[in-house]
């Protein structure tokens, strides 16, 4: 985790190389807390008639929480297994009057199952989180759901002595503005 007064847009592909000799937080996934938090979508359109480019391009936080820069956008392909996301967190949630915290995170499984569309990633050594968090976009008896299931605990001391008060409110509003987000982005289309 680095804190930056001015924002870090322009020294991505820096950070990203940074980010991709990070190791990921070794974790215990049965000592680590579960959340779940899902949010039906309405859309006349079945999961596989959707357009997810939005969804695996990794715009699923609105801006003013987070920017980020992914590998496979780096390079101009799809997201695959390993690959690395430089997340640029604003805290407050202004992108102007902020703190701009960066973090990174490495993709550990592409979901492409029927019914059930997604990724996981787990997060690099200096992130404010420890674990692993799961997005998903399923289709169960025709009705639409995004899905976010994390496993995680604080990352260093000061997010364990925090996290009561700042960390897990935080990460609540997070979670909560990504789902409207990704309800609202597929069901403009």
């Amino acid at each position: 985790m680095k804190i930056y007064l001015n924002d870090q847009d322009k020294n991505f592909d820096r950070h990203l190389i940074e980010l991709k000799n990070r190791r990921v937080m070794s974790y215990d996934r049965n000592r680590l807390t579960r959340k779940i938090t899902t949010i039906n979508i309405n859309s006349v359109l079945s999961l596989d008639q959707l357009n997810l480019d939005f969804f695996y391009s990794y715009r699923i936080f609105p801006s003013n929480i987070m920017s980020f820069k992914t590998e496979w956008g780096y390079f101009g392909r799809e997201m695959r297994v390993g690959d690395t996301i430089v997340q640029q967190a604003y805290i407050p949630p202004f992108r102007t009057f902020s703190q701009k915290i960066i973090f990174g995170v490495r993709i550990k499984q592409v979901i492409n199952e029927v019914g059930k569309k997604g990724f996981s990633y787990e997060t690099l050594e200096g992130h404010v989180e420890k674990g692993i968090s799961i997005f998903t976009i399923e289709e169960i008896e025709k009705q639409l759901s995004f899905k976010i299931e994390t496993f995680s605990t604080p990352g260093n001391f000061l997010t364990k002595l925090l996290g009561p008060i700042i960390s897990v409110p935080y990460q609540t509003f997070c979670t909560r503005a990504a789902l409207e987000n990704v309800k609202r982005q597929i069901e403009c289309k």
